[in-house]
């Protein structure tokens, strides 16, 4: 990826600029990638940020629909806060916080932007749900951490655990104690995977990792990160009427 060898492909601007562009790095589970033109290009749009962002707003969706290149369309923010899965190989991710828009999304408008009124890019278009409902990747703390990667390595690193699981409601006497409503059920334990060895079972409630509470997977999902690759973490889970102590040491995820 990336270097001086042949480009990957060739970069159209509004203004009638073409440059031959490099890919630095990609992340399919969080569906991003950053490019590198070759030469001087015209001045980048800033990027600005999708917590901010309320319903009703308005935005701008950019992108080439159906190849109709450099196509502008408005709308507003129909909804925040939505799921996106997401698979490389055999990885299932889940990316958090997704903007819906109803502003008019068709092939092509992947990997376009999504602009506010003052022109600050606030996610970048990823799917087309059906009519009048696009999905876009919000530009935030954690996509910016992504970017900074791809940027840095070409890559993004994360933890793998080997584990699925369902956000279920905790028994009372387990909320009164623990002071959450909400937790995950493992509904699967990969055998050969970190969680497996560690002796986490089908059914397991987990409450907490280092003492972080868990409520929905996608908790369990954003302590898993290049931070926790090789290094034990506690995992605390109610098992037959219990609260057990299980340490893991997540191994590095591999897409390929």
């Amino acid at each position: 990826l990336g270097g001086g060898g042949s480009p990957v492909g060739l970069a159209q601007f509004v203004d009638g600029t073409e440059r031959e562009f490099d890919v630095v790095g990609a992340d399919p589970l969080s569906d991003l990638a950053v490019l590198r033109a070759r030469g001087a290009t015209p001045r980048a749009a800033l990027l600005g940020d999708a917590t901010g962002l309320q319903v009703g707003q308005l935005v701008v969706a950019v992108g080439n629909p159906l190849g109709l290149t450099g196509s502008v369309t408005a709308g507003v923010v129909s909804a925040l806060g939505r799921s996106l899965p997401t698979r490389a190989g055999s990885a299932v991710r889940v990316v958090d916080e997704v903007i819906q828009t109803d502003a008019a999304l068709n092939p092509g408008n992947s990997g376009g932007a999504l602009g506010t009124a003052d022109a600050r890019v606030v996610g970048i278009n990823t799917a087309v749900a059906g009519v009048g409902l696009g999905l876009a990747v919000p530009v935030n703390a954690a996509t910016r951490k992504i970017l900074a990667a791809l940027m840095r390595y070409g890559r993004v690193r994360r933890a793998y655990l080997g584990v699925a699981g369902v956000r279920v409601p905790l028994p009372p006497a387990v909320a009164e104690r623990t002071g959450q409503s909400h937790g995950v059920r493992l509904a699967e334990v990969a055998v050969d995977s970190p969680a497996g060895g560690a002796g986490l079972f089908t059914g397991d409630l987990v409450l907490s990792l280092d003492t972080v509470p868990i409520v929905t997977p996608s908790d369990l999902q954003r302590m898993l990160t290049e931070a926790t690759i090789g290094r034990a973490v506690e995992l605390t889970v109610w098992r037959r009427g219990a609260l057990v102590d299980v340490i893991v040491v997540p191994r590095e995820l591999v897409t390929t």
